[in-house]
């Protein structure tokens, strides 16, 4: 298991956050994020301002509509978590790895629509903060985008505003002027995707990995929509307490660890 020491000593103030994802996927090359995470040319990036006030919110669900059919309601469920997904994974893993969190403020985070085969990609601005704790070695490098804060509680503090106060909150509202779609329907998505990026990292990352999953929900405010169970091996299993509405498209799919439990299952991201 690499430690969070290891992790923190990665090159630049993202290091511990790319050198996880690629511990953990085998490349920071993901469907969902920019290569490295930061994007220096913004053309065909929009900052995702635009959708959080719901200017262009109507493109983002146009293309999910367009990709998976169905009803309004099922696609803006699926882009809703692709999209809250991609845009967590950053700021979890790197709190989780290392202390140390980008802050995903509407203002810092670029968003390109249906490109390269996915549905929604995110990219942060080289000016994204990043928040440290006291002892990392980045709290004294002077550099104008890292915020150091008092403890373990504010770190948290930060990464909930940054994360949940300032994006996903206003984003639902924007969603809600679009379409009628439950608040617990959507937030048990972020409570989804959160456990599975822990999930899916845990052999790099310090710690239990059901410890890190409950502390951020619960600082998230969603603890309440997700259980954590075992698998048929023991493994550890993201049961939800929503649903994402897959199961209602054209070509019905049911994500593993849906409230449906269906017989058969298939992923959806």
């Amino acid at each position: 298991m690499t430690s969070a020491v290891d992790l923190r000593s990665a090159t630049g103030p993202l290091g511990p956050v790319t050198a996880t994802l690629r511990a953990t996927f085998g490349t920071d090359d993901l469907p969902g994020l920019a290569p490295g995470l930061l994007v220096d040319d913004e053309r065909g990036w929009r900052p995702a301002t635009e959708l959080v006030d719901g200017s262009r919110l109507p493109e983002l669900l146009a293309a999910a509509r367009q990709r998976w059919g169905g009803s309004s309601h099922a696609a803006t469920a699926l882009a809703w978590k692709a999209y809250v997904y991609w845009l967590a994974l950053p700021a979890v893993l790197g709190w989780a790895s290392a202390r140390r969190v980008p802050l995903p403020h509407p203002s810092d985070v670029l968003v390109a629509v249906d490109t390269d085969g996915a549905l929604v990609r995110i990219g942060l601005r080289r000016s994204t903060t990043v928040a440290v704790l006291p002892g990392d070695p980045l709290a004294l490098a002077g550099l104008p985008q890292v915020e150091v804060v008092a403890g373990e509680t504010e770190l948290l503090a930060a990464l909930r505003g940054a994360l949940v106060d300032s994006h996903v909150t206003p984003m639902l509202d924007a969603i809600h002027e679009e379409v009628r779609l439950g608040t617990r329907t959507l937030l048990g998505s972020l409570a989804s995707g959160v456990a599975h990026a822990v999930l899916r990292a845990a052999d790099v990352l310090p710690g239990s990995s059901a410890q890190t999953i409950r502390t951020l929900l619960s600082t998230f405010g969603v603890d309440d929509l997700v259980d954590l169970v075992a698998g048929p091996n023991g493994e550890l299993t993201v049961q939800r307490r929503t649903c994402c509405l897959a199961f209602t498209l054209p070509r019905p799919k049911v994500c593993a660890g849906c409230c449906i439990r269906p017989e058969t299952t298939a992923s959806v991201r």
